[in-house]
């Protein structure tokens, strides 16, 4: 049946009578209210339309939670806190527990200041001696201070790096080449590290040198064959040094031995020559005082004595006959060898001939000669 057909009651088809008017929208928005006042613990209805206490106790609630979470920190031993407020640098948070306003009041950045860095570095260095030496080192490196780290340089580790360029370029080039690769790489570690420090420290970086590790110095590969030559040259020198050395230390010691075993027979050869030279002037004294009781008997005897020890000491005798003109020769070192030797039937006449007349002549010129001695 249609809607304003008679008897209908004028229904309006859309549900609504047809003698009302549109919804009032008032009562829309209360029963809008009431739901969601019932959604949060209040009571439905009611005349005035206000929403319960536990939307504002949730609220709260969240409140506070917001406020920990975002107020406190808790610092890890080998960390730091830097605290800014609005964005400015305000303070430094010591590791443990802190509370700071929330955000976006102050804002913590926490920088790790335990941990180890490390840089390599490889480059070709002019040394003073106007030599190249190629260097390859590790730079090893902490945070010291957390503030300057993050403010001061825009890239802490860049400006590290670049510094480490300058200081090892300085000291490199103060030293000479065969001092770096021998001798002097931890000397030249110990004054890069110094030097770098004291520009990090300079410019406020925040960054603190632990160690300077020179891992390897050497000539440039172009260069490495004569440079190897001259190392053993170098090692070629110092050997024959080291021989030499051993060679005086062998040869001194002995030297010196020699020299005390001559001045040791020197004394003895000279005590020696005393003592005798004082025997003899003992038996000159003595025979002096014989010489003075009997001077004919100590005369003779003095003449046999000499006669008996030059004649001692000779192998040839040569026999002047007076009243004629021959010398006799007697060989009297073969009569020695004769005396141990048997001789030939020649050699033995020959020498019984020879000695017959000599043996005869002898003896009477020795008679002659006593003679004369009893005269005197």
């Amino acid at each position: 049946m249609a809607w304003n057909e008679p008897g209908g009651g004028n229904k309006d088809p859309w549900g609504g009578r047809g003698d009302q008017g549109p919804p009032d929208l008032d009562e829309i928005v209360r029963k809008m209210q009431n739901r969601f006042g019932g959604l949060f613990g209040g009571r439905r209805g009611g005349a005035s339309g206000k929403p319960g206490g536990g939307a504002g106790f949730i609220v709260l609630a969240a409140l506070v939670v917001w406020l920990v979470y975002d107020s406190v920190y808790v610092i890890q031993p080998a960390e730091r806190g830097v605290v800014l407020r609005f964005g400015q640098y305000v303070d430094t948070l010591q590791p443990g527990p802190n509370v700071r306003f929330p955000r976006p009041i102050e804002t913590v950045l926490k920088v790790d200041v335990d941990q180890v860095r490390s840089i390599p570095h490889k480059a070709l260095m002019l040394t003073q001696d106007e030599n190249i030496v190629d260097i390859k080192l590790a730079v090893q490196y902490k945070v010291k201070d957390a503030a300057e780290y993050l403010f001061n340089v825009r890239d802490p580790d860049l400006a590290l790096e670049q510094a480490l360029k300058s200081a090892l370029r300085e000291v490199v080039g103060k030293s000479k080449m065969d001092f770096i690769i021998t001798e002097g790489r931890d000397a030249i570690g110990i004054s890069t590290q110094d030097l770098l420090q004291e520009i990090l420290d300079k410019y406020k970086t925040g960054l603190q040198v632990i160690k300077v590790n020179m891992q390897d110095a050497k000539p440039p590969e172009q260069v490495k064959e004569a440079f190897d030559d001259a190392i053993k040259a170098r090692e070629d020198e110092q050997r024959l040094k080291n021989e030499a050395e051993a060679y005086s230390n062998e040869i001194i010691p002995k030297a010196r031995g020699g020299a005390a075993r001559r001045l040791e027979e020197a004394n003895a050869y000279k005590a020696q020559v005393i003592a005798e030279a004082e025997g003899e002037a003992s038996r000159f004294r003595q025979l002096l005082t014989a010489y003075e009781k009997a001077p004919k008997v100590t005369r003779e005897r003095l003449y046999l004595e000499t006669v008996e020890s030059v004649l001692s000491k000779t192998s040839k005798l040569v026999v002047d006959v007076k009243g004629g003109n021959n010398v006799i020769y007697l060989p009297m070192d073969k009569l020695m060898q004769g005396s141990t030797a048997p001789a030939t039937d020649t050699e033995s006449r020959r020498f019984n001939s020879e000695s017959a007349p000599l043996t005869q002549k002898q003896d009477m010129r020795n008679r002659e000669n006593a003679r004369k001695r009893e005269t005197r």
